[in-house]
């Protein structure tokens, strides 16, 4: 699994023309789901990023994370953070998962995340052609790959 967690001001998706969900302070979560991810990357994923050490503290040092500064959350599927660019100028992705099997991974990362941080968690719709808008707080970005556990 691939994601990119952005520190927001505020986020939301949007779905022809209907607002789906929408937050303030917190982080906007794009999910990639590869071939060969599993639930053990979810175990390994959730917590990592509600952990994440990335909002500021009374002294203005990032030293507390989305779980203890209440943040909200929103989390996006999106297949093109596998994109593979090695051959040519058009992206491959043949590397993320089909439907069938990206699916059940992804709403289980929602429900896991949700029961982790204890809130209902917002999202996007899987597969949907999604509008998503958010003022980056920082700008706060920090990509993390399950293959890679950095």
């Amino acid at each position: 699994m691939r994601a990119v967690i952005q520190r927001v001001l505020s986020a939301s998706v949007t779905i022809s023309g209907e607002k789906v969900s929408e937050i303030g302070s917190g982080l906007l979560i794009l999910l990639g789901i590869g071939v060969e991810d599993t639930p053990e990357d979810i175990q390994w994923l959730v917590p990592k990023i509600a952990n994440l050490r990335i909002f500021n503290d009374e002294k203005g040092v990032m030293n507390r994370s989305v779980h203890q500064s209440d943040g909200e959350v929103i989390v996006v599927s999106q297949f093109t953070l596998l994109a593979s660019t090695k051959k040519g100028n058009r992206p491959s992705y043949i590397k993320a998962a089909r439907p069938e099997a990206a699916i059940p991974l992804y709403e289980a990362f929602v429900r896991e995340l949700e029961a982790f941080l204890g809130r209902e968690v917002g999202t996007g719709v899987f597969g949907a052609d999604m509008k998503v808008d958010l003022c980056n707080d920082g700008p706060v970005t920090i990509w993390v790959d399950t293959r890679m556990r950095e």
